[in-house]
């Protein structure tokens, strides 16, 4: 079965295992004044579309786009099971965000992430995103880096 990306609702127990995952991997590599995740009630809001990542129906990947308010929104809490790596979910999943931020009508999707992500920074870049400064909430952190694409 292909992989397929959709909204869901986050509160999924798949969904928190994978976000498990992802709080201990960002604790191993950076310290917890460095860690800008958001918790699962962050992403019911009516302002968040939450995509799921299937595989053969098992959940294996999940993101977020959250809407600032001002023509802009940001990616929170995207994490591919390391299982399921090698399988192009995380373009999948940028695909999805970069189309449903076009589709919202947003001027810039951005996002935080960490310098000791290379993975993650190459996805970026290759989906368009470039290097700015810190955005709101965000202060300046020799541990992250914050990108952004203007729509």
């Amino acid at each position: 079965m292909p992989v397929e990306i959709k909204l869901e609702p986050p509160r999924q127990p798949e969904v928190l295992r994978l976000m498990e995952m992802s709080n201990a991997y960002m604790a191993s590599l950076y310290p917890a004044e460095s860690n800008h995740m958001v918790d699962i009630d962050a992403l019911e809001k009516p302002t968040v579309s939450f995509f799921v990542a299937r595989h053969d129906g098992a959940i294996v990947g999940c993101c977020a786009l959250v809407e600032a308010g001002d023509g802009t929104a940001e990616i929170k809490r995207m994490f591919v099971d390391p299982s399921a790596r090698g399988l192009r979910i995380g373009q999948m999943m940028m695909d999805a965000l970069i189309a449903r931020g076009q589709g919202l009508g947003l001027l810039a999707i951005r996002l935080e992430t960490g310098i000791s992500q290379p993975e993650a920074i190459g996805l970026y870049r290759k989906a368009g995103f470039a290097e700015i400064e810190p955005f709101e909430p965000y202060k300046l952190d020799p541990l992250s880096m914050f990108m952004e694409l203007k729509l």
